[in-house]
C-alpha cells in the first residue's frame, strides 16, 4: 500500500506591501505626526480637475466676521500640485476652538483666482455662483488637542454651475 505523502514546492510569491499612506504635506506636517498632542487640521483635498497650478490652504479663527476677510486668516499654506491623488495638507492651529477651512486651487498656477480656479470648504458646503461665499455657520469646525481629520472636496465652475468633477 502506498502512503500519499504531500509535497510542498517553493514558489515564490510576490508580495506587495499596501502603498504607504501618503504623509501629511506642508510646513506643519510635523504638527500632524501621531503623538504631537498639538491641535491641528488634517485637510485631506480631493476631487482635482487636474494636476496643474498650486494649492492654497487657508486657517480662520472662530470670529465668523474674520471669515473669508481680507487679512484675517491665521494662517495660509502654498504648495504645488501633487501628481496624483489627494493631497493631506497638515495646518497648525493656535489652540483648541473652532475654525474654518478654505480650499483653492489656482489650476494655472498664476496667483490669481479665475473662473477655471477650484476650491472648497470645510464641511463642503454647497457653493452657487449666486453664493460664492458660505456661511461661517456651515463651514466650522471644532479642533481639540491633537489631529482633526478634514475632508475638502475642489468644486469648479461647469457651465452655470459648480460643484465637484464628477459630481451633480
Amino acid at each position: 500500500m502506498l502512503k500519499w505523502v504531500p509535497v510542498i514546492t517553493a514558489v515564490t510569491l510576490s508580495i506587495t506591501a499596501p502603498a504607504a499612506a501618503q504623509a501629511a504635506l506642508g510646513p506643519d506636517a510635523a504638527s500632524c505626526r501621531q503623538g504631537a498632542g498639538d491641535p491641528a487640521v488634517l485637510v485631506n483635498v480631493s476631487g482635482f480637475k487636474n494636476r496643474d497650478g498650486n494649492l492654497r490652504v487657508q486657517l480662520y479663527g472662530g470670529n465668523p466676521e474674520d471669515f473669508l476677510a481680507k487679512g484675517k486668516r491665521l494662517r495660509r499654506i502654498d504648495l504645488p500640485v501633487t501628481p496624483a491623488g489627494a493631497m493631506k495638507v497638515c495646518v497648525a492651529v493656535p489652540k483648541s476652538g473652532n475654525y474654518a477651512i478654505a480650499v483653492r486651487h489656482d489650476a494655472d498656477g498664476n496667483g490669481k483666482s479665475g473662473w477655471n480656479d477650484g476650491g472648497g470648504f470645510s464641511r463642503n458646503p454647497n457653493i452657487s455662483l449666486m453664493s460664492l461665499k458660505p456661511k461661517y455657520h456651515d463651514v466650522v469646525i471644532p479642533v481639540a488637542n491633537g489631529v482633526k481629520p478634514i475632508d475638502v472636496v475642489l468644486n469648479y465652475r461647469r457651465g452655470l454651475k459648480i460643484g465637484p468633477v464628477g459630481g451633480n
